[in-house]
């Protein structure tokens, strides 16, 4: 079967006999692969970053995937913030966007200290309405002196008046979540393929002195940590070696959903009762329900 157990706590997750759902496929390219995966409650649908095409998708139940947004700069992370507004990593612009209910856009982030960011990758929101999210090197090698020389983390207020650079030592930051009472933050290391956690202070910032490897990802099998969410009982949900990990809250990897793809690149929950889990790949997007609930986004 496409789901590999390693442990039968795996059985109060997800039945490991069910097939494997794949909604579309044909996406991605050379510039970025299906990311972003976002359930719009209002009406049913999935929206999910094409980042090739550089276009915004969208899938409900019965039908097939369809355009709804052009020229987007590449976007990849998607996520909503406390109004339900629509949030956007634009890689191409190297920036962090809000897409107001009119259309319009508000540059979120668009730089530190000066310097442009180097490829904003992914973003998600506290119930306090905090925005975090990574910024991974492009092309290192390449840096000059007027680019950002650090791959880093960042959290911009509520308020959106203050932008603080969080870690600056991860190889390859990208995906990130937080538990469900959001005392933790997970960050993934897609170069060394390890998910790191952080205990978040009252202020939102991170307790440098708890930085702990949350769980190790690698193995024989292609693909690498990338988009991570948490479910409503603490378990965590990366891409890693082989397919799509499912891990419980001590790090203890419980199973792999094995669709056959080369890589996760971000995964997402949704349906009518949050117990869908969707992932994108370098060329498709699938999934697969849970017998649990997955965490909301605003609604």
């Amino acid at each position: 079967m496409p789901i590999k157990s390693f442990s039968n706590k795996l059985n109060a997750i997800l039945d490991d006999q069910q097939d494997i759902i794949t909604i579309g496929t044909g996406f991605g390219g050379s510039y970025g692969p299906a990311e972003g995966p976002l359930w719009w409650h209002e009406d049913d649908s999935l929206i999910f970053s094409d980042i090739h095409s550089s276009k915004r998708m969208s899938w409900r139940q019965g039908s097939e995937p369809t355009v709804v947004a052009e020229n987007t700069h590449q976007a990849n992370g998607l996520t909503r913030d406390l109004e339900g507004r629509l949030l956007i990593c634009e890689q191409a612009k190297k920036r962090l966007v809000r897409q107001e209910s009119d259309g319009s856009v508000t540059v979120i982030a668009s730089n530190f200290q000066g310097k442009p960011f180097n490829r904003t990758n992914d973003v998600v929101v506290t119930t306090y309405g905090s925005i975090y999210f990574t910024d991974p090197w492009n092309r290192r090698n390449m840096l000059t002196e007027s680019d950002l020389q650090v791959a880093g983390v960042y959290r911009v207020s509520r308020d959106l008046g203050t932008l603080t650079l969080l870690v600056s030592d991860f190889v390859h930051p990208n995906g990130l979540a937080f538990s469900p009472d959001e005392k933790l933050l997970y960050v993934n290391d897609s170069r060394r393929g390890i998910i790191r956690s952080f205990e978040v202070t009252g202020a939102g910032i991170l307790n440098m002195a708890s930085d702990n490897i949350f769980c190790d990802l690698n193995g024989p099998g292609s693909g690498v940590p990338d988009g991570m969410k948490v479910d409503s009982l603490g378990n965590v949900y990366c891409g890693g070696s082989g397919g799509l990990w499912i891990i419980d809250p001590s790090g203890e990897p419980l199973g792999i959903i094995e669709h056959g793809e080369s890589a996760t690149t971000n995964v997402g929950f949704g349906g009518a009762n949050w117990d869908l889990l969707f992932f994108t790949t370098e060329t498709t997007v699938g999934y697969v329900k849970l017998k649990i609930k997955g965490t909301q986004v605003p609604i």
